[in-house]
């Protein structure tokens, strides 16, 4: 089982000619309605890849219309929702503008998601082969919980160090890491969070190795158009190209990349297939507007034709 435990929002994207910087506005023609979070975004990403009832999500969303249509959504693309627990708060938000570039800009206002409890986790979820996903987007001592009970019931952790928090220390990396079997990171977060143990990098594959060795884990960093790479804790490095195409939006690239992985560890396939599958997810993700949208399904993905 894929058990994805972390935030749930409702995007609000604006398309507009330049991204604002402080204290300037810009003008767009109007707004789309998207659905997103990272939590929800990676399990329908996983969802999509591994199929229906292979995915369950765990998170909080408001007592409101966002949240009924954030459970729902979830119900439609094949993911469990039955761990989504309402809460007094409104349901999270995310203020996205997307320039002609396909490039975006982001503003998560938390809501609901930072009452999420690992709480909500019954002990019957964790197992060996029960493959836990996390973000950064709840709060850090419960997903930290999540992992630890997973980790102790000898499962899989992928942990997206994702988005880095403004006061990260290095006790959070210490103990991320310690509680993480796969640690999925950007070029910048991998710098950010090498930094933040003493460990010293000035390039991001430098600082993949080192991260995978003090964890005595896999580190997996996407960078992008020069595609993704993991490192294993023995310095063990394995690439993957990203495919050459023209990004219409960017929102969800990553979140596409990290369901792509979850479910092909779920599925324990060779860590290389597991890399192109997801570089190549990611980019179909970039060819259509919203976080979730483009996310594509099992039979379109060339490195899993033939498969089930």
């Amino acid at each position: 089982m894929i058990l994805v435990f972390g935030s749930l929002n409702i995007d609000l994207v604006a398309q507009v000619p330049v991204i604002p910087g402080p204290g300037r506005t810009v003008l767009a023609p109007s707004y789309q309605t998207h659905f997103g979070g990272k939590g929800a975004n990676q399990a329908v990403a996983a969802a999509r890849i591994a199929g229906p009832g292979q995915v369950r999500m765990a998170g909080r969303v408001g007592r409101d219309g966002f949240g009924d249509s954030a459970i729902e959504n979830l119900r439609a693309n094949g993911v469990d929702a039955g761990l989504v627990v309402r809460a007094d708060e409104p349901t999270g938000c995310a203020f996205i503008t997307v320039d002609q570039a396909g490039e975006n800009a982001i503003t998560v206002a938390s809501g609901a998601n930072l009452a999420a409890s690992a709480g909500d986790l019954p002990a019957s979820l964790f197992g060996a082969d029960t493959v836990l996903v996390l973000q950064m987007e709840v709060p850090f001592a419960q997903a930290l919980d999540a992992a630890r009970r997973t980790t102790a019931a000898s499962g899989t952790v992928i942990w997206n160090l994702a988005p880095v928090p403004a006061k990260m220390n290095s006790e959070m990396v210490t103990e991320l890491l310690a509680a993480t079997s796969y640690l999925l990171v950007n070029e910048h977060e991998a710098l950010d969070a090498a930094a933040a143990i003493g460990l010293a990098a000035s390039e991001y594959e430098a600082a993949a190795a080192v991260l995978a060795k003090a964890g005595n884990l896999v580190c997996i960093v996407t960078a992008g158009a020069q595609g993704a790479l993991a490192v294993t804790a023995d310095g063990t490095c394995l690439r993957a190209p990203a495919p050459d195409i023209t990004p219409v939006d960017t929102t969800g690239a990553g979140d596409t990349f990290a369901g792509a992985l979850a479910a092909m560890i779920h599925e324990k396939v060779p860590l290389q297939t597991a890399l192109e599958v997801g570089c190549e997810a990611a980019a179909q993700k970039c060819l259509k507007p919203g976080a979730q949208a483009g996310m594509p399904l099992r039979g379109a993905i060339a490195a899993l034709a033939g498969t089930a």
